[in-house]
């Protein structure tokens, strides 16, 4: 599904990864990575996809509000897990988004 954001300007933090061979509770800590985001303040919405690549976006109102879900104790836990088990690599990047447009079809 496609987020719904706010009018502009929000953020967005784009989470691009390549996983290992290791499932080890990662979609159940995925599934509740969601559900935790989603109860933090400034939180607007999610989206992602995996293939060879996964990458998942999250859209905030604010950069204080990506600080404070970075330091959840539960998020900072599966970071660290992300780090020692999950990925291979792993790149995060954060974007002011100053405009925004779409189309769907009813």
């Amino acid at each position: 599904m496609i987020a719904k954001t706010p009018k502009p300007p929000y953020y967005a933090v784009i989470f691009s990864t390549i996983r290992t061979n290791i499932d080890d509770g990662y979609e159940d800590t995925a599934m509740r990575m969601e559900e935790l985001a989603h109860q933090q303040d400034g939180y607007l919405g999610i989206e992602s996809a995996r293939n060879e690549i996964g990458i998942t976006v999250s859209y905030w109102e604010n950069v204080e509000a990506i600080l404070n879900w970075k330091n959840n104790v539960e998020h900072t836990f599966a970071r660290e897990k992300g780090k020692a088990v999950w990925y291979k690599e792993y790149q995060l990047r954060i974007c002011k988004v100053e405009r925004d447009y779409g189309f769907e079809k009813h």
